[in-house]
């Protein structure tokens, strides 16, 4: 987005705000679409837990994606957004039976990765069909914290556990109907993902009554300017070719599904702040900004990357600044950043900040969480307001202490 239009977004809605552009969400939503347009059955079922905000929600279900959800409270805003149970995948970690029960009488597709709840849900509810999250054993992204596929992981039912599923299908009777993988972000190497790939195609061809093979998603997105991203028009053209010998072997035409949710929104969005003072010690220059990782967690979570840029002041000249939020912690944004030289008062723009980053924002510090905007059709759209103090006491209660004793 153009830097004098950030700007005005944020004279009309004050700072810290988060932004996200339509435009460019549509535009990755298309390109991964296209990218599998030889697939006859194709689903892209949003990873709301990315970005949940409903009206964002709104935007993808009139795009033509479904949804995935980790969390009873995201499949009732997938409902609340307009979403038909039946497109909506449910794919929990650790939650209780009955969590999952719950979300199974709305209508909501199943997707389970513990062999334990398997068995106890099959055993109570065999017409219900399930799919299956398993887990390829298969390092993803190069870092532990974002790569959910590899052995020491919590997620999935391991891939040499299946045995263990077949038995419990067969004790059971119940009906597997989809097999799910997800081997985490940042995938660069589209032939890790095949390679992948193909353990869930062995997988899927001990169940008789499939109807979908979910393959997740981690795809990278670029952080910067010359970085390395996965090629997804390749990606596309291999494994439409590979699902296509599947299917053909395994006797129907299945669905394919992906879950992409970095990929769709991370680059739609602008995290804005504005510098409350500039600081200098003996060897850094510090800006330091009205927020803090209550707001952009990120970089002191995944050590993740954003760039900054000064839209007040685009084509100064750049000095080097260590951007810090108002946090009483260590909470840095990026050390030693190449930045148009930076003024108390000035908007800086943190970029890829539509992925993982105002649903991670907390009341740290009893600090207010920032307001969301949508640009659509050359227009800002105010999709969540600001926090107030009665926001932050709304639901606590005050006891009154005056007549206790403190021993």
């Amino acid at each position: 987005m153009d830097a004098k239009i950030l700007q005005k977004i944020v004279h009309q809605f004050e700072s810290p705000t988060y932004i996200y552009d339509a435009e460019t969400i549509q535009r990755q939503y298309t390109r991964l679409k296209n990218a599998f347009s030889g697939v006859p059955k194709l689903r892209i079922n949003y990873a709301c837990k990315a970005l949940s905000n409903i009206s964002i929600l709104g935007l993808m279900k009139n795009m033509g994606a479904g949804l995935d959800t980790v969390s009873i409270q995201e499949v009732q805003l997938g409902l609340h957004a307009g979403f038909p149970p039946e497109q909506i995948i449910f794919t929990p970690n650790g939650v209780s039976l009955e969590e999952i029960e719950t979300v199974a009488a709305l209508g909501v597709q199943i997707n389970i990765d513990n062999l334990s709840i398997l068995e106890q849900f099959g055993a109570k509810h065999p017409d219900t069909p399930v799919c299956i999250r398993i887990n390829p054993h298969v390092m993803a992204g190069g870092n532990t914290k974002i790569s959910v596929g590899h052995i020491d992981s919590k997620f999935g039912i391991s891939i040499h556990q299946i045995p263990h599923v077949l038995r419990i299908v067969e004790i059971t009777g119940m009906r597997i109907n989809g097999i799910h993988m997800h081997t985490g972000s940042d995938i660069l190497d589209v032939e890790v993902f095949l390679y992948a790939s193909e353990i869930l195609f062995s997988t899927a061809s001990q169940f008789k009554d499939l109807t979908f093979l979910d393959f997740g998603s981690g795809f990278k997105v670029p952080y910067r300017e010359g970085d390395i991203e996965t090629n997804i028009e390749e990606f596309g053209e291999k494994l439409t070719t590979r699902f296509h010998t599947f299917c053909k072997s395994y006797g129907r035409e299945l669905e394919l599904a992906f879950e992409p949710g970095k990929f769709l929104v991370s680059q739609a969005g602008y995290f804005i702040t504005k510098v409350n003072a500039v600081k200098q010690t003996t060897s850094t220059v510090f800006a330091q900004v009205d927020s803090g990782f209550n707001h952009l967690i990120r970089p002191m979570f995944y050590g993740s990357h954003h760039e900054i840029e000064n839209i007040s002041n685009p084509g100064g000249k750049e000095r080097f600044y260590t951007v810090v939020g108002y946090i009483c912690e260590t909470d840095t944004f990026g050390n030693n950043r190449k930045i148009s030289e930076i003024t108390e008062g000035d908007l800086l723009a943190f970029k890829n900040a539509g992925a993982y980053c105002m649903t991670m924002a907390s009341n740290y510090n009893s600090r207010y969480r920032p307001a969301e905007v949508l640009w659509l059709d050359n227009q800002a759209h105010l999709i969540r307001e600001r926090e107030t103090f009665e926001d932050l006491i709304q639901n606590q209660i005050m006891v009154d202490v005056t007549e206790k004793t403190i021993a």
